[in-house]
């Protein structure tokens, strides 16, 4: 059963109220003036009297009270009906003025709840005029809030950058260093296996950094946004990994389409590093009736069970099977995959394949055909230049 909403309950407490009221009132009203006329007629006729001129006179007395009384109730319920009507679309008018400020709270807490991205819109404020009410203090209360989570959403993703880019120097330079020593024709075979050695795990924290400035950036705002055919990307990617399949159906959206490319590469890596031997990773793409386009990646692998599923895109979070070690990323892969398509609007979802591996299916908001800024025309260079 659908609950009435505060307003209603209040009209309807306001007029329930002044109707009561008003039903007290007639009642008390009709009692006085039945006693008066009651009084008045023990004044005027002789009881004891049985003459006809005096019984006569008592019946047109008691005609007269019954006709007044009647006419009190049906005139003075009349006039509280209508009185009644109006005071509920009154009271329908002053309990909505009174509730704008809640409600305006609520549509800025829905704004921001319904934001893409897991923390853009953090930056608004309901900034509420008014007398210092209780309102007026929640409001004031509910944007203090929402300074404090923006102050520590962007301070910590000023940390992960600055960290990453200070980490970078220093990993660069080892790298540099590393390949200067296994290149020497000096070099004994032990250090050239120390050296190769160093690099794949220079190599793999350079890949963590990059994740993580990459993680930073697509959760701070996209800016301009671009048309980007998932097609082309999907085709784009696919064509740098022989054992991936793809088969690419025009999927179209608005984004950033170097994250876009990122997402779709983060799969295909994730589908390929997580599998079996002479496994298979298949890449689709298309636009779905709902309007939306969707990416669906699909490999052969592991069986994953389905309570392991939604910590796959947390952070760090990886499939941790002794053949994979050797070669696992930073667990940051899927996570990215995550924040962009959060980023973008979108949901990302995954869910076993029977035999093993795993089915993760992206949707994002479909758009329209690009035009020429200068004609309004569709333009079919447009339509394949984003990957």
């Amino acid at each position: 059963m659908k609950r009435l909403t505060i307003r209603t309950r209040l009209t309807l407490v306001y007029g329930g109220l002044f109707l009561l009221a008003g039903i007290l009132l007639l009642g008390a009203t009709y009692v006085l003036v039945s006693r008066q006329l009651s009084n008045r007629e023990s004044t005027t006729v002789i009881k004891g009297t049985f003459t006809p001129e005096a019984d006569a006179l008592n019946e047109v007395a008691e005609e007269t009270r019954t006709d007044a009384l009647t006419a009190l109730l049906v005139q003075g319920g009349l006039a509280l009906g209508l009185v009644a009507a109006a005071a509920i679309a009154i009271g329908w008018l002053i309990a909505g003025r009174m509730l704008q400020p809640i409600d305006r709270m609520t549509r800025a807490a829905r704004r921001i709840a319904d934001s893409p991205g897991r923390d853009r819109g953090l930056h608004e404020r309901i900034a509420l005029d008014g007398p210092p009410d209780e309102v007026k203090r929640l409001a004031d209360t509910f944007d203090l809030m929402l300074e404090r989570l923006d102050r520590s959403f962007d301070g910590q993703r000023r940390f992960i950058a600055n960290a990453s880019h200070e980490l970078r120097t220093p990993l660069t330079l080892n790298r540099t260093l590393l390949e200067v020593a296994v290149e020497r024709r000096d070099a004994s075979v032990e250090v050239r296996q120390l050296g190769e050695t160093l690099l794949e795990i220079n190599g793999r924290h350079e890949r963590l950094i990059d994740g993580l400035l990459t993680l930073a950036k697509s959760d701070r705002e996209l800016g301009e946004l671009s048309y980007v055919d998932l097609a082309d990307v999907v085709s784009h990617v696919a064509a740098q990994h022989p054992a991936v399949t793809a088969s690419a159906d025009e999927a179209p959206t608005m984004g950033n389409a170097v994250l876009l490319e990122r997402l779709v590469q983060n799969l295909v890596e994730n589908g390929v590093r997580y599998n079996v031997p002479d496994g298979w990773v298949r890449v689709t793409s298309d636009t779905r009736p709902d309007g939306l386009v969707e990416l669906v990646v699909t490999n052969t692998g592991p069986v994953m069970p389905p309570y392991e599923l939604p910590g796959l895109f947390e952070p760090f979070r990886r499939l941790t099977t002794d053949r994979q070690a050797a070669r696992m990323g930073a667990g940051l892969g899927l996570s990215i995959v995550r924040t962009v398509a959060d980023a973008h609007g979108g949901h990302v979802y995954a869910q076993p394949r029977d035999g093993g591996g795993l089915i993760v299916t992206v949707t994002l908001p479909v758009a329209g055909p690009p035009r020429n800024q200068a004609t309004g025309a569709v333009t079919g260079q447009d339509l394949h230049s984003s990957a």
